[in-house]
Parts: C-alpha cells; sequence; structure tokens
C-alpha cells in the first residue's frame, strides 16, 4: 500500500495570540481532489503554507510525498506545484515569457523550456495571447496562466489556494474544467475554498476547517447525510404562521438538528423521505395552509452552516503571512 500524498500529524500554527492552526490531524491518499473548507481565518492558507514549506509548523509533523515539510523542505519543493490566491504572475512579461522564465529556473534546457510553454499555453487556452505583456490580460487569463505556471514542473501533488477567488463565474466554471482535467490526468490535488459548490463540483472528499480545527470530514454525500438524508422546504400561505410551522416541524428534525428559517421559508433536515408525508398532515391538522412544499437533498451550505454555526465567509482574514527560513 503507497504512503498517503499527504499526512499532518498533530500541526499547530499561532500568529502572535491568533491560534491559526490548533492540532489539525489530515491523510489524504494519491490521485484525488481534496478541498479544504472553511471560512475565513479557519486555517486555510496557513494549512497550505505549511505543506509547502513557507511557514514552519510550531508543533506537530507534516508529511508530502512522505518526505518531512521541515527537514526536507527542498525534497517537498520538488515534487509539488502552488497557485495562491492572487496570480504571482509578472505584468511585465508577456504570457510565454512568464512560463519560459520559471521553466529555465526550473532547469530546463531552452528546447525543452520553449516546449514547455507553447503547450501550457495550448492547454489552458492561451495561445493567442501568448506574446502579449500580463498587464493586459483579463483577471481570467490571469489566474489560468498562475495555474500553468505552477505545472510547469510537472508536480505530483498541487495546492490551490482558493484559485477562483474574484472571478466571475463563466472564468470560475472555465478554471473549473481545467482543474478537473488535472484532476483525471492523475495529479493529486489540494484544494482550498469558500465557494461549497465549487466543492461539491471538484472535490472526491472534503475536509471542513473552523477556527484552526478539523470539524468534519468526509465525500460531500456523506457530509450531506450527516446533516440528514432529505431537507423539507416548507412556505406558509400566511407569514404570520411561521413560528406555528416551525413548532409544529422540529419534532420531526433530525436530532439536534434546528429548524431554519428564512423569511417565511422553513428548511427542516429529516432522516428519510417518508417524513415528508408526516409533515404534510401535521400542518394540515392544525388548519396551517402552505404555498409551497418540497422534498430535496441538502446543499453543502446548509452543511456548513450546521457544523459552524456561521456562513462560509463570516470571519475575518487569516493573520498576514511570511516566509520563514
Amino acid at each position: 500500500m503507497s504512503a498517503p500524498a499527504i499526512l499532518i500529524d498533530d500541526v499547530s500554527k499561532s500568529f502572535d495570540s491568533v491560534k491559526a492552526l490548533d492540532g489539525i490531524n489530515l491523510e489524504m491518499p494519491e490521485g484525488i481532489v481534496l478541498g479544504l473548507l472553511g471560512p475565513n481565518g479557519a486555517g486555510k492558507t496557513t494549512a497550505i503554507k505549511v505543506l509547502a514549506t513557507l511557514l514552519k509548523p510550531d508543533s506537530g509533523t507534516a508529511l508530502v510525498g512522505g518526505h518531512d515539510v521541515v527537514k526536507e523542505a527542498d525534497r517537498v519543493r520538488s515534487m509539488i506545484g502552488l497557485t495562491g490566491q492572487h496570480a504571482a504572475v509578472d505584468d511585465l512579461l508577456s504570457g510565454w515569457e512568464n512560463l519560459y522564465m520559471v521553466a529555465r529556473l526550473l532547469g530546463l534546457n531552452r528546447q525543452q523550456a520553449g516546449s514547455r510553454s507553447h503547450g501550457l499555453l495550448e492547454n489552458f487556452g492561451l495561445s493567442e495571447a501568448a506574446a502579449k505583456v500580463v498587464k493586459t490580460y483579463s483577471d481570467g487569463m490571469r489566474r489560468r496562466l498562475d495555474l500553468a505556471v505552477s505545472l510547469v514542473g510537472g508536480p505530483q501533488i498541487l495546492f490551490l489556494d482558493e484559485p477562483t477567488s474574484g472571478l466571475d463565474i463563466k472564468n470560475r466554471r472555465l478554471l473549473w474544467d481545467l482543474i478537473s482535467d488535472l484532476a483525471l490526468d492523475g495529479t493529486t490535488i489540494l484544494l482550498t475554498t469558500q465557494f461549497l459548490e465549487e466543492a461539491d463540483r471538484l472535490a472526491d472528499s472534503i475536509v471542513v476547517l473552523d477556527h484552526g480545527r478539523v470539524i468534519a470530514a468526509g465525500t460531500p454525500d456523506d457530509l450531506r447525510t450527516s446533516l440528514g438524508g432529505q431537507i423539507i422546504d416548507v412556505t406558509p400561505r400566511d407569514a404570520e404562521d411561521v413560528e406555528l410551522a416551525r413548532s409544529l416541524l422540529q419534532p420531526l428534525a433530525v436530532s439536534g438538528s434546528p429548524v431554519h428559517v428564512d423569511g417565511h421559508s422553513l428548511s427542516v433536515p429529516v432522516a428519510e423521505p417518508g417524513i415528508f408525508w408526516l409533515a404534510a398532515q401535521k400542518l394540515e391538522s392544525k388548519g396551517l395552509e402552505v404555498a409551497e412544499m418540497a422534498l430535496r437533498q441538502p446543499s453543502l451550505d446548509e452543511v456548513f452552516l450546521a457544523l459552524t454555526g456561521h456562513v462560509a465567509e463570516e470571519l475575518p482574514e487569516e493573520p498576514g503571512i511570511r516566509v520563514e527560513e
């Protein structure tokens, strides 16, 4: 059995009085996309920086490809690619020049560097803009180029720290397709994101961080099941009936899960679809008329809210991070 691509054992990291990572544990097999999910301040970026050898943990051990990120930092760096939250490309160089420069720095000869650069530009739909300086690129083009730069060295493991942050939905989905293609080609990818749709679309498995701790892990379907197999959405015809509907339906919710109220609509997590009819009977027995009532699967947004008690973008940003020698 092969060693895990990533192994984090009781890792902690603090910035002054702020504990960004609080004894996290994580094991990631090769060949998958793992979504590291959490709000701003949850510890996602700090975890990526530790794994990429840019920060030393205060305690605990982190292995990437079986190599210690502190004791074997050079070996780890030779295996990974990293794309941060902001495109790290040179605005005064062309797209081709950015890729060629990185290829030469990584030791490729001129012919290899040129071939690698042209191939990546073509794969990322940037061939027509290859000779243009990057400062003329759109945000979506810059993010694609940044991702291409992280692949110049052919990394076995790729870290993507909120790669679609700031992009419109069209460019976000385009980048999702590129990431999916990389995963299909066998690249192991650790992806941090605040977009729950992004994690659902790309990740084979998800780890949820909050306040520097792992609070849940599993496949997207596993996490949905933890909230309840189904969600009953109810909109009373009369908005004044919301509290009555809540009191009637709360006993039907999965143990420990509250009925969520949004305006004059309610969402009730339930263990099985058959409870839908029981809910309808309860409402009818009290003469409560409904405008809409439907059964559906829970979203990851609802899972996150149930796990953390807040939405995914509620907390402040993580403290500033500096590179440690």
